[in-house]
């Protein structure tokens, strides 16, 4: 049911890794309906520091699940990562069976099977203490990582110049700045 797409970046992908990560991702299976068609993006990096990272991405119908995690052991980040996505799926499925029972039909749901109830995940509720209203400038990237830094915010969001769309710019953890454009 899942089919593996394994790319190994500074590291050779042996038939014991790739066993290993086939053996773990594929538990996830029980949570998807089993005429679904799907396909794990897996990618290993090793770093000159010797620490792994291990990034898995799954296209689902209705949701795109993705995990990584870094550490000094590849097994255990791969052990951590298929814990994570199982833990998004939980949290998936238990909105969406609340969302269930309020709405009589839908075709959200046919992603995945029906959750026990011992899997269920026990939610807290978000409360959103602070609204914000933005006025967004037009201007081009550089102009927004000038002004994210005066503001010293980890992201900034601004009008396009050129394209007039919403985008944002944001610090990534490794110190480097990333860029989001929308539509």
């Amino acid at each position: 049911m899942i089919k593996f797409n394994i790319r190994g970046e500074n590291i050779e992908v042996t038939d014991s890794i790739r066993n290993y990560v086939e053996e773990k991702i594929s538990k996830l299976e029980k949570y998807f309906t089993e005429n679904q068609e799907l396909t794990a993006h897996v990618n290993l990096k090793v770093y000159a520091e010797k620490t792994s990272k291990v990034e898995v991405t799954i296209p689902a119908k209705n949701i795109t699940l993705r995990a990584e995690d870094t550490s000094q052991e590849l097994y255990g980040s791969i052990d951590l990562v298929q814990e994570k996505l199982e833990r998004q799926i939980r949290k998936y499925k238990t909105k969406v069976q609340k969302k269930r029972n309020h709405v009589a039909t839908g075709k959200a749901f046919e992603t995945f099977v029906q959750l026990a109830p011992e899997d269920e995940i026990d939610e807290q509720n978000i409360d959103i203490v602070r609204t914000k209203i933005i006025d967004l400038k037009p201007m081009d990237a550089e102009e927004a990582v000038l002004q994210m830094d005066l503001v010293d915010h980890d992201f900034f969001i601004f009008n396009d110049a050129e394209t007039n769309a919403t985008s944002i710019v944001y610090r990534r953890e490794d110190g480097n700045i990333g860029l989001i454009e929308t539509k």
